[in-house]
């Protein structure tokens, strides 16, 4: 039994000396190089510089990736209408179809212009008001359309507009539809009927707001919906009334309203 317990047992030196030199306890491995500490310090800069040089290219690529991909797509599905009847005449030239209907594009603009295109054109409308889905998806669709039309005789928004909203020294972009008067005991009162958008450009909210209180910016359609759809990314560094707009170095004054 004295034979077994002796050869069993381990010096305490020894002992120390496994537990001192284990490298899987953290607490009793040995102090690190200063090299090692320098090498950590140069793979973190390293890192962090690659990192935010590869998240510079993803803003930059990512605006031209979704614009070439949008064009391409946008080409594709135009070339789709008259590619097929190229593709039955034995011709296979891309983009052709393409150019085919950019140009009955502008003959139906050219057709539609002339007063037997109107004709035509008002008699198709009237068939398509008529029907039960058709009519609101239709109606939407010309909506929006006439609100980019360059034709000014068209019933959509007629001006870009800055109220006072929600409160006292807040403004709202808004566009003129339409204008109202308002029959009071004293005086008439005119009013304009000022749509603001909220989280859609045809979701918003109408409010009839004196016409001295509305400040016009010099600002086109196209312009304001821009701002709108973009969240005000495109807004000018500088805004002036129409009135004010032929005098250079004069900044728009927001504080007047009221």
């Amino acid at each position: 039994m004295a034979e077994e317990k002796e050869s069993t047992s381990i010096p305490l030196s020894q002992g120390d000396n496994a537990s001192r030199d284990d490298p899987e306890d953290p607490a009793k491995s040995p102090l690190s190089s200063p090299n090692s500490s320098t090498r950590r310090a140069c793979c973190f800069v390293l890192q962090s510089w690659v990192s935010k040089k590869f998240m510079t290219g993803c803003v930059v690529l990512f605006p031209v990736a979704v614009t070439f991909f949008i064009t391409w797509w946008f080409i594709q599905f135009v070339d789709g209408f008259f590619s097929p009847i190229y593709s039955r005449l034995g011709i296979d030239v891309f983009g052709l179809g393409f150019v085919t209907s950019l140009a009955f594009v502008f003959l139906i603009g050219v057709f539609v212009s002339s007063w037997m295109g109107a004709t035509v054109f008002w008699i198709g409308e009237w068939f398509i008001k008529r029907m039960p889905l058709v009519r609101h998806i239709y109606s939407a669709s010309k909506q929006i359309s006439a609100a980019i039309s360059p034709d000014q005789n068209t019933t959509a928004f007629k001006e870009v507009a800055i109220i006072r909203h929600p409160r006292v020294g807040e403004y709202a972009f808004g566009f003129i539809t339409s204008t109202v008067t308002l029959q009071k005991d004293n005086e008439d009162e005119e009013l304009c009927s000022v749509f603001v958008p909220t989280n859609h450009l045809y979701i918003g909210d109408i409010f009839l707001v004196n016409s001295k209180d509305i400040i016009r910016p010099n600002l086109s359609i196209r312009e304001g919906i821009e701002i709108i759809v973009s969240g005000g990314m495109t807004m000018p560094q500088l805004i002036s009334p129409v009135e004010r707009a032929t005098r250079p170095n004069e900044r728009i004054s927001l504080n007047r309203i009221g």
